[in-house]
């Protein structure tokens, strides 16, 4: 094994030798790279963006957005955003941290920002605070916090914690008051914040920690149910 070991063309003799990111590690005469660690990455995701990374149609996917942002490591979203739905997204390469973010008996916090047609009555918002039936099944209660409201128009925040398709749209359709725009604020502890339509950052590692929090206490929950 003596001699194997290079970094920076010198071969290594002593046991624990520190390394940097910039040093080239070679091993048997072929360079190591270093483990990286997992990215988790949030996007504003605009309107009019499928979030795939390939879609058979031609239609512009979130490949395109990191493409234009030049960020070329493969990650993949965390859930889904409909075509015509902007806000936050999350992409990572953290595989189990995405499946537990995304099944739906964990129950991620999402919070929307709604404009609808007409004013919500007052009836109406307790039935959704209270869980109203939808076409394939009751919806759980939502949050709900009406930002502005006039006769023909409002504004609202609704809070859900399941992932049906289009789950919000139908909840308000359901109420006579379709929706027209809709945008995530808040997925889980991610926060839109100040980021541009297309805009991408990395997470915090203050968010990151809260996300871990949040999947460990989710199969914390699995593991006693399955007792």
């Amino acid at each position: 094994m003596a001699g194997l070991v290079r970094v920076n063309g010198r071969v290594v003799r002593e046991l624990g030798t520190s390394v940097v990111p910039e040093d080239v590690v070679e091993f048997g005469g072929r360079i190591v790279a270093p483990a990286l660690e997992s990215a988790y990455i949030v996007m504003n995701k605009p309107l009019g963006v499928v979030t795939t990374m390939r879609d058979p149609e031609g239609r512009r996917t979130i490949a395109d957005v990191l493409k234009a942002r030049d960020y070329q490591r493969r990650i993949v979203p965390v859930g889904r955003l409909d075509y015509d739905t902007a806000g936050v997204l999350l992409l990572t390469d953290d595989g189990a941290l995405a499946h537990v973010l995304t099944h739906p008996r964990f129950g991620v916090e999402k919070t929307y920002r709604a404009m609808l047609r007409g004013r919500l009555t007052s009836a109406q918002v307790a039935e959704m605070q209270r869980g109203m039936k939808l076409d394939d099944g009751p919806a759980e209660p939502a949050q709900l916090r009406v930002v502005a409201a006039r006769r023909d128009a409002s504004s609202v925040d609704v809070t859900i914690h399941e992932g049906r398709n289009r789950q919000v749209r139908r909840m308000f359709e359901e109420l006579g008051h379709p929706v027209i725009g809709l945008t995530r604020l808040r997925f889980g502890p991610i926060g839109l914040g100040t980021l541009g339509p297309g805009e991408i950052r990395d997470a915090t590692s203050r968010e990151v920690s809260a996300l871990r929090v949040l999947a460990d206490a989710a199969k914390a929950g699995d593991d006693e149910d399955g007792e």
